[in-house]
């Protein structure tokens, strides 16, 4: 493809724009290799100079990787997290809003197949949702409940929740408000949004979900992995981030945490809130999970620094994805903000839905369905254990004590994207840890949808899978 030489965009920005274009179309796959930059010099009829600037704007945005002596290749992870170039910005937005990872396009395809087993998927399956009878609402009805609508939600359904996280998990409440939001995805945008400037630096855990977002992207933030253990999120590393990347926000999924499953333990959790009060920096805590716990729950982040800490809840995850209804506990003054943020955005959550979850969250039967749910999960853990049973020498994991996924890790030699894709030709669908890292060796599991039927088909697969790429380690 030449370069428009009349064009009043500069070449490497048209350099720029046509190796995002190969990689987005996967022409160019993660970890693949581009033309030595005398070569692509030549190719595109530029000075080396053009084609070096416009490789260190890809590499410092995320796109490329640059190795001395090796030259430069695609980025293999992260995919949610790379940066559109400033001059970019405003067509991006409009056309490349769609744009996934090539494996999720490729996935995507396959769910149509039935005799895929989808293990990638981040909810329950429809058979676990609860089943509730609703009354008969009419029209007048939800028209006379908008008195009860506020900037900060639907009353009810604010007095409701508030009265579980006090009950369930003794968060404190003096001088905090709830902000009810179209899930905990739209609570975040708020907070970033209200909190943050293009350029900001947000911490998260490294792996996480956070990575496959692409509202990074659109609000010009950079997101920063802190590396983790079996504990969560390691203190001295997020000390040193905090004082070299200048830090302004702390997010954390500390319980089961997205994609790992991993708890935060309670010593963790003191030594966070200690290093992010001496900084002066928040944290967002995301407890999506945390109706999911299999035993007595660590006390929450809230609970320990009710100032420090902005909290994050949702149904989504018990009541399906499509019940678009979180919730953000945080200081009074702060919920003014987000709550004004949110008018401005436009954002309103559906008050017929709020009505809904309000009449779930106080049916008769919610704690029965509730407990049923949860022991119906214990079960399906056990029997996903049960299935990689044989292969604990191949793949690592432990038992989860709540939550949705399992994270298993290759113990052989270094796996490639590419790898991955033997996943494919056996209809299996799992979520590779590159889309939450740059780490290529781990995988995450959604183990809900698991039946004694998908369990015995799904350790033939596995075993199958695992034989070729023991095959392709003696290779």
């Amino acid at each position: 493809m030449a370069l428009n030489r009349k064009s009043k965009t500069p070449l490497f920005q048209q350099l720029m724009e046509v190796i995002i274009a190969d990689i987005e179309s996967g022409k160019l796959a993660p970890g693949d290799r581009l033309m030595p930059e005398r070569k692509m010099a030549e190719f595109y009829q530029v000075n080396r100079s053009t084609v070096n600037h416009a490789l260190e704007e890809l590499t410092s945005l995320g796109w490329l990787i640059r190795k001395q002596g090796s030259g430069t290749e695609v980025a293999k992870g992260r995919w949610g997290s790379r940066q559109a170039p400033q001059f970019q910005w405003q067509h991006l937005l409009a056309t490349r809003s769609q744009q996934q990872d090539p494996y999720l396009k490729e996935q995507n395809r396959l769910r149509k197949s039935f005799d895929t087993i989808d293990l990638a998927s981040g909810d329950l399956p429809p058979d676990l949702i609860p089943d509730f009878q609703f009354p008969a609402l009419s029209w007048d009805t939800i028209i006379k409940e908008e008195k009860n609508l506020t900037d900060t939600g639907y009353i009810p359904l604010k007095n409701t929740i508030i009265k579980k996280l006090e009950q369930n998990f003794q968060l404190p409440l003096a001088n905090q408000d709830l902000l009810i939001t179209a899930g905990s995805t739209q609570g975040i945008s708020l907070i970033l949004q209200t909190l943050l400037q293009p350029g900001d630096v947000i911490a998260t855990e490294d792996p996480s979900f956070l990575f496959a977002l692409p509202l990074f992207q659109s609000l010009g933030l950079r997101l920063e992995g802190i590396p983790t253990d079996q504990e969560g999120i390691m203190p001295s590393e997020l000390e040193k981030q905090i004082l070299t990347k200048k830090v302004k926000i702390l997010y954390l999924n500390p319980t089961f945490q997205n994609p790992t499953s991993r708890c935060l333990s309670y010593e963790r959790r003191l030594k966070i809130i200690e290093i992010c009060r001496k900084y002066y920096v928040p944290i967002i805590e995301d407890d999506v999970f945390g109706e999911l716990a299999f035993t007595a729950p660590i006390p929450k982040l809230k609970e320990i620094a009710p100032e420090q800490v902005l909290y994050l809840g949702s149904l989504s995850k018990i009541f399906g994805s499509n019940i678009k209804i979180g919730w953000l506990l945080a200081p009074t003054n702060l919920i003014r903000s987000l709550a004004n943020t949110k008018k401005l955005l436009d954002s309103e959550t559906n008050l017929f839905t709020q009505i809904l979850a309000n009449f779930a969250l106080n049916n008769a039967n919610y704690d029965l369905e509730h407990t049923q749910l949860l022991n119906t999960l214990k079960k399906r853990s056990h029997l996903l254990c049960e299935t990689f049973a044989p292969f604990q020498k191949d793949w690592y994991f432990t038992e989860i004590k709540g939550g949705l996924y399992y994270w298993f890790t290759w113990q052989h030699q270094n796996l490639s994207r590419k790898d991955w894709q033997l996943f494919f030709p056996e209809n299996l669908l799992v979520a590779p840890s590159f889309l939450f890292s740059n780490d290529t060796m781990s995988m995450r599991i959604n183990y809900t949808s698991l039946t004694p039927t998908s369990a015995t088909a799904l350790a033939k697969k596995i075993e199958e899978i695992t034989l070729l790429l023991l095959k392709r380690a003696e290779a």
